[in-house]
């Protein structure tokens, strides 16, 4: 009895054992014959936009690591379910990728309650760059974030911050300030990024929180003033410009931080692929130095510190959201 049960037992465990060898193989073999055609990225970008430029940019410099052509599809609007729908519904085989920006996973969730896609449906597979916002004053007379805060004091009825509209990440960016520097703003939500700036170039609104990919310009220009970046590290652009962290605004980020994303069933080597080949490319110096002249930071790293970013985003952004009542 022992010797049939010992014999069931080893043929068993040479079972599973072969089963675990083919898992293996299999595995191998997918990230051995992948990829054999073009792959795409749906983006949530509208064309010509410098999230577009990046999206664009990195898909050219990834061609030359998978060895095929990566063909960029724009798919804005809905704040980005559109885009979001059809990624997630997408065939799982590593041959097309989501360049999103966080705000989709981290503050649409919180102002649209019912959303047709979540995170489950994707796995994050590496964060791609950031765009910090720098603070912008034209009119107001301040050439410091203290001088700021002392001239907003001094005005009951409060200074003037314009966005892009409600919700965008110039709009909780000033939000977010005002709340920490305890002063007044009143937000105007203009149609799209370029009115706001026009608009603070006009002097009809005092700040703005742009871009550092469009701000930089009219720095330089002297058109208008920046007072501090919402990142933790200076620009190498604006090497002079200070962080709100050294301004006494202790962790302060704000900005505009892109990734990209697989459907959720995708096979974890050909996942693993991607984000070794993607890290790759962000690596590069030569890759690196296009986007850092641009004003962007170059991110990358594992799917994990994606993951991570998006879950600390949506809490930081959830608790200004709700302290400010802001609605879509």
């Amino acid at each position: 009895m022992k010797d049939h049960r010992t014999q069931r037992f080893i043929s068993a465990l040479g079972m599973a054992t072969l089963a675990g060898a083919c898992f293996l193989w299999s595995t191998a073999n997918l990230a051995e014959d992948f990829p054999t055609r073009p792959a795409r990225f749906i983006s949530a970008m509208a064309p010509g936009g410098s999230g577009d430029l990046n999206a664009r940019r990195l898909a050219e410099a990834l061609r030359g690591r998978l060895g095929q052509p990566v063909v960029v599809e724009n798919r804005s609007g809905a704040g980005g379910s559109i885009a979001a729908v059809a990624a997630a519904g997408s065939t799982p085989d590593g041959y097309t990728l989501f360049f999103a920006s966080d705000q989709i996973f981290t503050v649409n969730p919180i102002l649209r309650k019912k959303l047709p896609f979540s995170l489950d449906d994707f796995q994050p597979l590496a964060l791609v760059s950031r765009a910090p916002h720098v603070l912008l004053v034209s009119a107001a007379p301040a050439k410091s974030l203290a001088e700021l805060v002392a001239y907003a004091k001094s005005r009951p009825a409060g200074l003037h911050f314009g966005s892009g509209g409600v919700s965008t990440s110039p709009h909780l960016a000033g939000e977010l300030f005002k709340g920490l520097a305890g002063i007044k703003l009143v937000h105007v939500p203009y149609k799209g990024a370029a009115p706001s700036l026009t608009a603070l170039l006009g002097d009809e609104i005092q700040l703005l929180f742009d871009s550092t990919l469009t701000s930089i310009g009219h720095i330089r220009g002297g058109r208008a003033r920046g007072l501090a970046i919402a990142s933790l590290t200076r620009s190498e652009q604006l090497p002079d410009l200070p962080t709100f962290d050294e301004s006494g605004f202790r962790g302060f980020q704000a900005g505009v931080t892109h990734g990209l994303l697989l459907p959720a069933k995708t096979p974890r080597a050909r996942a693993a692929l991607l984000s070794k080949l993607v890290n790759e490319v962000l690596n590069d110096p030569a890759y690196r130095k296009k986007m850092t002249d641009l004003g962007a930071q170059v991110l990358g790293g594992t799917p994990e510190r994606f993951r991570s970013h998006l879950i600390e985003e949506r809490k930081k952004w959830e608790i200004v959201i709700k302290r400010e009542n802001i609605h879509l």
